[in-house]
């Protein structure tokens, strides 16, 4: 029995995002369970072999001519429809309520801790020149942002990394897939021993090239 083949229907049916990880236990348990001896080669499959015949799967689907194309995002893999499509599948299923949009404080500030992550308020706010105390509340509270432990530095500040529903907002593999910004991380960004008042500084050019210019680190329309 062909990997590819159960891959593809273990994904066309499932009622969530699959990782390799979860495929494998699948693919592990049928095989235990399985009398018939086809499935017991899978008894001991690696996660790197499923992961190699899912980018094969996926390349099948991009050169198909399929309404549906298969999709790596937050490092889960799923069956999505192709954007031509949409207007038939809202008639069908109805329009799903999306999260309000960022604001651009907001997509700035996540842009930093996306790029610098784990960062710190203080170097957030260093960055951006201004206090970032009501947008940092609600990027936690959207889950885009997560506290990621402490600095071993005095006073031992808490750090900021992003999430996996961060991946999902934005339609990511893994953060290796997050456009170029190399100007925004070479912004020089002072460790001091102790917490300090932020200063202004002239970054949030930078921060606003990195959101303008790459075009990418924008949620999808809806």
């Amino acid at each position: 029995m062909e990997l590819k083949n159960i891959l593809e229907t273990v994904l066309f049916f499932s009622q969530k995002p699959l990782t390799p990880k979860e495929i494998q236990g699948i693919l592990e348990s049928t095989a235990s369970s399985s009398e018939e001896e086809g499935g017991k080669e899978f008894r001991k499959i690696k996660v790197d072999v499923i992961q190699g015949n899912l980018d094969s799967l996926r390349e099948d689907f991009e050169n198909g001519a399929k309404g549906y194309r298969l999709v790596c995002v937050a490092g889960a893999w799923q069956f999505v429809n192709r954007p031509e499509y949409a207007p038939w599948l809202r008639t069908l299923v109805g329009e799903a309520s999306r999260p309000p949009r960022l604001s651009q404080p907001g997509l700035e500030t996540l842009a930093i801790v996306a790029y610098r992550q784990p960062v710190t308020r203080a170097e957030i706010e260093q960055i951006r020149g201004v206090s970032v105390d009501g947008v940092m509340q609600t990027l936690l509270e959207r889950g885009l942002i997560e506290n990621a432990g402490r600095a071993e530095v005095v006073g031992r500040p808490m750090t900021y990394a992003t999430t996996q529903q961060f991946l999902q907002y934005f339609g990511l593999s893994n953060l290796a897939d997050l456009p170029a910004a190399d100007e925004l991380r070479r912004i020089p960004v002072t460790h001091p021993e102790a917490l300090v008042t932020a200063e202004p500084s002239p970054a949030p050019s930078a921060v606003e090239a990195v959101i303008s210019e790459t075009g990418e680190l924008k949620p999808p329309k809806a």
